[in-house]
């Protein structure tokens, strides 16, 4: 699966990484001055936010609404997520926009990534730089921000400048399941404490790639939790997921009947796969006779990995 934190070509991570560091005078990584972010961010408020109208590499104000912030969701660790907020570009905002969550891969992948490279209003100029100019930004017309207001998360803790005050490390030591609370909490303070007027707005929660196993969760624990007095009801409609992880022992080996099916390798190699090859072989236990077969219908897929309209690169 796509993970677009490592799988960007050079020259465009060596982009993210530069506009990235331009974007805040804290440290790129999370883990380094934590304590003095945490100072920074108002000695370890609940919740903080600020207006962005210019970006380094962006000529002219945005013509868009962006917000950049931090929601605490676990005091104890000091544990604050770093988010970025566009609301939706409709003019005159309608009350049905939905509000939209946006959960990059990975784990571990910024959601700059989201913003610039997937489904936000940005992209990278990516024949206009020369040299060691900063790397350009262009407004992108066909961003999902036309009709959806997004939350692009830096998720889990560690992720982009998503952070802990808890400078012996214990807010940084999470799985999935701790990852999930946090968005949970996430998305009720920041409603709650920021944007109670999108409270009413259809939400939903979407992502791609590692975020397949992070999505469902979160969608489930928003339908099934009641919640406290104090807070307030989501009003989720649904979730979506753009080329997710799922099962491992699944997701690859799906693969080849959907390229057989597509007419993208021969009947003699799908019989062949399927003599040799059963569902566990996405394991160290393949035969012989199995990687074989696999390394035959590699060198016949000519298609990308993520977009089958496409040829590969390698082709």
């Amino acid at each position: 699966m796509m993970n677009l934190c490592t799988e960007q070509p050079a020259v465009t991570r060596r982009q993210l990484l530069l506009l990235l560091l331009l974007l805040t005078s804290s440290p790129l990584c999370s883990r380094v001055s934590a304590s003095a972010r945490a100072r920074s961010n108002g000695g370890g408020g609940s919740s903080s936010r600020r207006v962005v109208r210019h970006l380094p590499g962006f000529d002219g104000p945005l013509p868009f609404e962006l917000e950049t912030g931090y929601v605490e969701v676990d005091h104890i660790a000091g544990v604050r997520l770093f988010y970025y907020f566009i609301r939706s570009e409709r003019r005159p905002a309608a009350d049905d926009d939905p509000l939209l969550l946006w959960l990059t891969g990975g784990p571990g992948c910024s959601a700059f990534s989201g913003l610039v490279y997937e489904v936000g209003p940005l992209t990278f100029d990516l024949h206009g730089r020369q040299g060691g100019e900063l790397p350009r930004l262009l407004y992108k017309p066909e961003s999902w921000t036309k009709r959806a207001n997004v939350i692009f998360l830096d998720s889990p803790v560690g992720t982009g400048f998503s952070y802990a005050a808890d400078d012996g490390g214990a807010g940084f030591r999470i799985g999935d399941t701790v990852a999930v609370r946090h968005i949970l909490v996430f998305l009720r303070k920041w409603l709650q404490e920021l944007h109670p007027d999108l409270l009413s707005n259809p939400l939903y929660i979407a992502g791609d790639s590692y975020s397949g196993l992070i999505v469902p969760a979160v969608a489930l624990g928003i339908a099934t939790s009641s919640p406290e007095p104090h807070q307030p009801s989501l009003n989720l409609k649904g979730y979506l997921l753009g080329n997710p992880v799922t099962d491992h022992n699944f997701d690859t080996p799906s693969k080849i009947p959907f390229a057989h099916r597509m007419g993208l390798i021969s009947d003699e190699l799908y019989k062949a796969y399927k003599k040799s090859c059963s569902i566990r072989d996405n394991t160290q236990q393949q035969s012989v006779q199995c990687n074989n077969t696999l390394d035959a219908i590699d060198e016949a897929r000519i298609i990308s990995t993520y977009f089958v309209l496409q040829f590969s690169d390698a082709h």
